[in-house]
């Protein structure tokens, strides 16, 4: 197969490539990415002349169509997108523009090419939350119900998806996944940022709500799950990849702490980001029972292993952090 990874060189886009390049080392695999502030091309080092590397923007179409051509692209895997939702409710534009526009014009360019396949990356975000004490859970069928600028732009990608399948016959499919975990992730998001903080004895930022919890999968499963979509997805589906194992920024702090033997006095509070979600939780019958997927990294097992990574990979987060274009404490 000859496949390009849109945002390749961000946190589930890299574990991406290397999932696929160790499983089937005789494909092609092209990694498209503009190599924004979150993108890191060191992440993709190791992997030498395994994988084509094109630095390029997922909102150009001309060049876009010429890369597929070039390098006789089959399908795309589509992670480009921004993600932070704290960056987004800065700067709804870029979201907006990379998000909706640059799927569309990936959809456009794979119309136009002929590409055979197409899958989306999308979240759980997209449906709103749920109060923390509901019974309720998202599954394929619940209205999008969007309510960060992030959220939004995610939810109108997903529409183009969706659009594209039924007005042009594209092959494409949809996941949407929680929150993921594992290494090459920057240094913005909680659990690497917990970690990192820890380490170096910095205080650890909670949201004032403390108690607002994820659902948490290690990209190891995330990854598993879209090569079975890949392989028995049916086109104009969309299948939930959750673990149904939930967290509240609370006790990840503390999970946090605990592995690295640093004291609870670190945590501190912050105030919470306008349009702060509660909880997200996926159904994720659909994909168990139709494509046989089902988690197999245990949360405690996957979190040390994790904090571990960073522990012992200093040398990739650090310059990252300086990065980081958002103060979670200036709300």
């Amino acid at each position: 197969m000859k496949l390009m990874v849109t945002g390749g060189a961000g946190f589930i886009g890299s574990n991406f490539v290397y999932w696929w390049t160790s499983k089937y080392p005789d494909d092609t695999v092209v990694v498209y990415d503009a190599l924004t502030y979150a993108g890191n091309l060191e992440t993709l080092n190791p992997l030498g002349d395994r994988i084509t590397f094109v630095k390029g923007d997922i909102c150009d179409l001309q060049f876009a169509k010429e890369m597929l051509l070039q390098y006789g692209i089959e399908t795309i895997v589509h992670f480009a997108a921004e993600s932070h939702n704290s960056l987004a409710v800065l700067n709804p534009s870029l979201f907006f523009k990379t998000n909706v526009l640059g799927t569309q014009t990936m959809l456009e360019a794979a119309r136009k090419v002929g590409v055979k396949r197409f899958h989306h990356i999308s979240t759980c975000e997209v449906y709103g939350d749920l109060a923390l004490d509901s019974t309720e859970s998202f599954n394929e069928e619940s209205s999008y119900r969007p309510r960060t600028p992030y959220n939004a732009a995610k939810a109108g990608a997903d529409m183009a998806v969706r659009a594209y399948v039924e007005t042009y016959g594209i092959n494409a499919t949809i996941t949407n996944c929680c929150n993921n975990y594992g290494p090459y992730q920057f240094p913005e998001k909680v659990i690497p940022l917990f970690v990192a903080n820890a380490l170096d004895d910095i205080p650890l930022p909670l949201y004032a709500s403390t108690e607002n919890r994820r659902e948490w999968l290690h990209v190891d499963d995330h990854c598993r799950a879209i090569e079975m979509v890949l392989q028995d997805g049916t086109s104009g589906e969309v299948y939930h990849v959750g673990s149904g194992v939930e967290y509240s920024i609370n006790q990840l702090a503390d999970a946090i702490l605990k592995i690295l033997g640093k004291p609870e006095s670190l945590k501190t509070i912050v105030a919470d980001r306008p349009g702060h979600d509660r909880r997200y939780l996926l159904d994720s019958t659909k994909i168990r029972n139709k494509l046989g997927w089902e988690p197999l990294v245990d949360f405690d097992e996957g979190l040390l292993r994790t904090v571990k990574w960073y522990a012992d990979n200093r040398a990739w987060w650090e310059p990252l952090k300086k990065r980081a274009p958002v103060v979670e404490t200036a709300w």
